[in-house]
């Protein structure tokens, strides 16, 4: 799996999404669905109803990157329609669990000190 570096944020829709959506459908429902600007650099990622399948669109600064994954046996751990209002914040821990098949619902983090970042852009 490529990174993204420690900026941007990583936001799951929750509930269903229809993965016949390519880049103007989901770039339509960030808009929309998410409330949040497509073009800020967030990784958004949607699942099927049936938990097998996702999609996660990003903008990189010069376009944008759809990638997909498909099981073939089981199942994603995707919060349902009534855990949240429209998205979840992930960490990149998290959607490394997420993408590994773990549940990250029943692990438990260690108190330590993290440093929350902004996502501060400079023009060059």
């Amino acid at each position: 799996m490529f990174g993204f570096g420690p900026a941007p944020r990583i936001y799951l829709a929750v509930g269903a999404t229809d993965m016949r959506k390519g880049f103007e459908g989901l770039f339509g429902l960030v808009r929309d669905r998410l409330q949040c600007e497509p073009l800020s650099g967030p990784v958004f990622l949607y699942c099927k109803e049936r938990h097998n399948r996702l999609k996660l669109i990003v903008f990189d600064g010069s376009g944008f990157w759809v990638c997909a994954k498909r099981l073939e046996k089981g199942g994603f751990r995707w919060p349902r329609a009534g855990d949240a209002q429209g998205k979840v914040v992930v960490s990149h821990e998290e959607l490394a669990f997420l993408l590994g098949g773990i549940d990250w619902a029943q692990t438990r983090l260690w108190p330590w000190y993290r440093r929350v970042t902004r996502n501060v852009r400079t023009t060059a």
